[in-house]
């Protein structure tokens, strides 16, 4: 068979479509669901795709060779239905969590309709990958290359438009390959695939109006557990999802005021500004009077404000521009603001402007949208104050998924670029919520600065140190919460400094958790010392251990060995990042039985056992390829989340450079023949896989500085080569097969993408307890393995077929 124009062009829509609505998927999910289960969906989407491909194998009297056009136009068509379909099913499901067993329940039935729409899209690609095998290589060229484009399709979407009119769009885009598939078929087919394309483009479009004038009719109906009531306002990026809407909760606002502010009983206007439902900043109103907004001098997170007075204030991550305002509030000389969500700063400064003060038309103030961390390394002046109050991953940074919760803010290789920037008087300060029964965080947060400050060459952390708490005044949970200030500063405090700190203390009735003289416990006394840091966290139960850029963990405190003691897991309203860790073991569990039946499902159904004959080798080369190239993409794209500084960029880069170089690499292995060729070619990519792992991390340290898209460069430079050979690996697989057992096409097609399900969370489970290079090198083993289940599978066919012919003889 010979795959035609329509059957090239009609797979590039389908695999763009496919891609787009898987990444599209995590940001959904960020705003439904809790952010650790948003990087599930890609894993949910590929083993969807491997339940389609079991499909075609395991009914081969259905999808015939002669019927393959007909099946391709109608399994794109069929996506493009189930997108739309599965969507408005999933949006009326409720989180329910109000116990484990529902809540798995839930997100258990969410998963297996979302993954529905991709039994179908696993159906066509099969189907195009298979059925022509003297052409594998070329389609699965344009089936990369079609993905690759995906990676890009969802941000012009979402730049346009908002998530639930994104989905319809991307199914009006799978119309489109159904439509180009059935251009060669008769009219009832090809008319099927118009009216689909058709419904969606209107769809689409009465979608998009609808929320342009505010009455959205298929928009969401459930963030996290609850319903949204007030939205002000609503913007879509590939970022996150932002919400504007009243404060009805304690005005004046605060972090944690200290009890001696005597509450103005006078309204005061407040906003909430929220990002995918639940990462909350509040936007104050100001109208240039000072005296309204005296309640910031009580916060316990703009403490730092009063050891050093007329400063050039640094906020990374200024949200709705509070801690600018605080900054001002302290007649500070100047203040810089560095956000990396451009709809953050034009929703504060644009949309409510004259709501927030039009803070950016001060003369000292300064905004800039950009990565913190790159920002300041490029930095030539210092700051005598760097601010970051309770930024963490309550919204889902791990909206590309597979990531987590990475935060590239929280690590030693970032503190020390910190305390670097920082004038000869200047304090580094960082807010945590602090529990006196769950102190993890707090303590993990001077462990931090400890060893920050070691590696900095300061022989004595703790004269650098003091750690100020107060509780927080108004209890949503069930813990005390209080919020822990520490100031860390770029010479030892002096004595003036500790006597100052005490003072302030008294007056503002906060506790002095740690300081260079005085110390409220014994473990931040131990922790401060810099001394037997390994010993120190063993003797506690959760991980402490201070994060480096290849471990960027600083919220996932739970070990993995923990995971028998639910006792750890109430951390107060951080207990989600404790319970991701078992929602990473629940996942892990259910992708391995997944996957098993997806391999053994079909082996069961196999009557001819004589098919099965010299299969194992195959087996393990398409499980290893599985394997090694999502183990190596989750990998990278983790470490790329530091380098890039946001879990969106890596995902579009990572993604879309080894797909596209994946694509090329596919399209020359065409020309490729012979098992000695083959061979070099997977030699060629283990080499590459080596000087990727040697390499990657001086790089991009040498281009830290550098700016977003330099960055971005050198990110794709890095991924290239090693994309152009990973590409190889697949269609040489897939000529392997198709001399010697072509009907076990369909189902080691699907054995890859089954693997490629569990490397997708295990890589995560990897990196977690051992380190991205762990990760990354795991990879490195599994693509050696498929080598040499290669090698010797065809050493093997030669040898059989060498008895065989002095057997004739």
């Amino acid at each position: 068979m010979t795959p035609t124009r329509s059957t090239y062009l009609g797979l590039f829509f389908v695999t763009l479509a496919t891609i787009t609505y898987e990444i599209l998927l995590t940001r959904i999910f960020s705003v439904t669901l809790y952010y650790h289960f948003a990087f599930v969906a890609i894993s949910i989407a590929m083993f969807g795709m491997s339940v389609g491909a079991v499909a075609v194998y395991a009914l081969p009297k259905l999808f015939t060779s002669e019927k393959t056009a007909r099946h391709l136009a109608i399994s794109a068509a069929l996506f493009s239905w189930m997108i739309v379909i599965a969507y408005l099913i999933e949006r009326k499901i409720p989180l329910a969590g109000n116990s484990w067993i529902s809540g798995y329940g839930s997100i258990s039935l969410i998963y297996v309709i979302v993954a529905a729409p991709f039994i179908f899209s696993g159906i066509c690609v099969c189907l195009a990958l298979t059925r022509y095998p003297k052409y594998t290589a070329k389609l699965y060229s344009v089936d990369l290359v079609g993905a690759a484009i995906g990676c890009l399709c969802i941000i012009v979407l979402l730049l346009y438009m908002d998530g639930p009119s994104a989905v319809v769009a991307t199914a009006a885009i799978a119309a489109i390959g159904a439509i180009v598939f059935a251009s060669a078929q008769g009219a009832r087919v090809a008319s099927a695939a118009a009216v689909t394309l058709v419904a969606m483009t209107v769809l689409a479009g009465a979608s998009i109006y609808a929320t342009r004038i505010g009455k959205p009719f298929i928009g969401i109906l459930y963030a996290k557990e609850t319903t949204e009531t007030d939205i002000l306002y609503e913007k879509w990026n590939h970022f996150s999802r932002i919400t504007v809407s009243p404060n009805l909760g304690m005005l004046p606002f605060g972090w944690a005021l200290s009890s001696t502010y005597h509450e103005d009983r006078t309204p005061r206007k407040e906003l909430w500004l929220r990002m995918d439902a639940m990462a909350a900043t509040s936007i104050t109103n100001f109208d240039g009077d000072f005296g309204d907004v005296r309640h910031m001098k009580y916060d316990i997170v703009n403490s730092v404000h009063y050891f050093r007075p007329n400063s050039d204030v640094l906020v990374i991550g200024s949200g709705g521009g509070r801690d600018i305002l605080s900054a001002l509030a302290f007649q500070q000389k100047s203040v810089t603001g560095v956000e990396i969500n451009q709809d953050i700063l034009k929703t504060v400064n644009g949309k409510f402007g004259d709501f927030s003060g039009h803070l950016d038309r001060y003369p000292n103030v300064t905004f800039v949208n950009d990565e913190a961390r790159s920002f300041v390394t490029r930095q030539t002046r210092r700051f005598d104050i760097i601010q970051v109050s309770l930024i963490d991953t309550f919204a889902a940074s791990s909206a590309g998924a597979f990531v987590l919760t990475e935060n590239s803010l929280y690590t030693t290789n970032a503190w020390k670029i910190f305390l670097s920037k920082l004038s000869d008087r200047g304090i580094l300060t960082f807010s945590r919520w602090y529990y006196p029964s769950r102190p993890a965080e707090v303590y993990r947060l001077t462990e931090l600065a400890t060893e920050s400050l070691l590696q900095s060459g300061v022989t004595d952390p703790r004269s650098h140190i003091l750690l100020l708490e107060t509780p927080v005044r108004v209890q949503t949970i069930n813990l005390p919460t209080g919020v822990g200030t520490i100031l860390v500063s770029k010479n030892a405090f002096t004595a003036e400094d500790v006597e100052f700190a005490q003072q302030l203390a008294a007056e503002m009735n906060y506790k002095i958790l740690l300081s260079p003289i005085s110390s409220s416990d014994p473990m931040l006394e131990r922790i401060a010392s810099g001394k037997n840091f390994d010993a120190i966290a063993a003797d506690y139960p959760l991980n402490i251990h201070p994060p480096s850029d290849d471990q960027p963990f600083f919220f996932n405190v739970m070990y993995l060995h923990s995971l028998f003691r639910p006792d750890l897991i109430p951390q107060g309203v951080m207990s989600h990042n404790t319970y991701a860790v078992y929602v990473l073991a629940w996942l892990a569990v259910t992708v391995v039985v997944l996957t098993t039946l997806c391999i053994l499902g079909p082996l069961m159904l196999t009557t001819d056992r004589k098919m099965l004959s010299g299969s194992r080798p195959k087996f393990i080369y398409f499980s290893g390829i599985g394997f090694g190239f999502m183990l190596v993409e989750v990998s990278q794209m983790q470490r790329l989340v530091v380098f890039l500084g946001h879990p969106t960029y890596a995902l579009a880069v990572v993604l879309f450079s080894l797909l596209v170089f994946s694509g090329i690499g596919s399209l020359v292995c065409s020309g490729i023949s012979g098992q000695r060729a083959a061979t070099r070619q997977l030699g060629l990519l283990l080499l590459a896989l080596i000087a990727f792992g040697a390499t990657t991390v001086s790089v991009t340290g040498a281009f830290a500085a550098s700016t977003t898209p330099i960055r971005i460069a050198i990110a794709i430079a890095l991924l290239a080569p090693l994309g152009f050979f990973m590409g190889m690996a697949f269609p040489l697989g897939m000529q392997w097969i198709s001399e010697e057992s072509p009907a076990l096409g369909p189902w080691l097609w699907g054995v890859n993408g089954a693997t490629s399900v569990c490397a997708s969370v295990f890589a995560m489970v990897i990196a977690l307890a051992y380190g991205i290079s762990a990760s990354f090198w795991v990879g490195f083993a599994c693509y050696a393995l498929a080598t040499g289940a290669y090698v010797l599978g065809h050493r093997a066919t030669s040898q059989i077929s060498v008895k065989e012919v002095a057997a004739v003889a």
